[in-house]
């Protein structure tokens, strides 16, 4: 699968809440940060399917704008709407040898939209103790900065 190909397909498999499109375009190993806690890292396609399921599930007329980067990293632009509010996303993709995705970094704004977000997460994901507890407790993002 060609870089192109693989944040295009996940993409409109998002549109579409096509949570087997979405994971069809990871890597394996594929890595979400959160926007909600800077720290906390969801990883592996599965945990990352339910994060992606609860999130997109919560979103209504997600359109994305653009796809811009070259080489191994992209950023695809998108707005929605979460709980009656706007919400955009400048969600920073990176890719591996494959063309898979293997990180994804939502930036997620203005916080309304953001906050309206993680209220709808929470009981979606209470579910699913076992994905929480892996993302909480597992190897953290590194941190910006010195």
């Amino acid at each position: 699968m060609s870089s192109t190909d693989a944040v295009a397909a996940f993409c409109a498999a998002a549109c579409q809440k096509d949570v087997d499109g979405m994971v069809g375009s990871l890597a394996a190993d594929a890595e979400l940060m959160s926007p909600l806690f800077g720290r906390v890292v969801f990883r592996g396609a599965e945990d990352v399917r339910v994060i992606l399921g609860a999130a997109f599930g919560s979103l209504t007329g997600l359109r994305w704008q653009e796809i811009v980067g070259t080489g191994s990293t992209r950023v695809a632009l998108s707005q929605a709407r979460v709980g009656g509010v706007t919400i955009t996303d400048a969600m920073v993709v990176e890719l591996d040898d494959d063309g898979r995705i293997r990180k994804i970094c939502p930036h997620l704004r203005p916080w309304l939209g953001l906050t309206m977000l993680a209220l709808m997460l929470g009981p979606k994901l209470i579910g699913h103790p076992g994905v929480v507890l892996r993302a909480l407790t597992g190897p953290r993002a590194p941190a910006l900065g010195p």
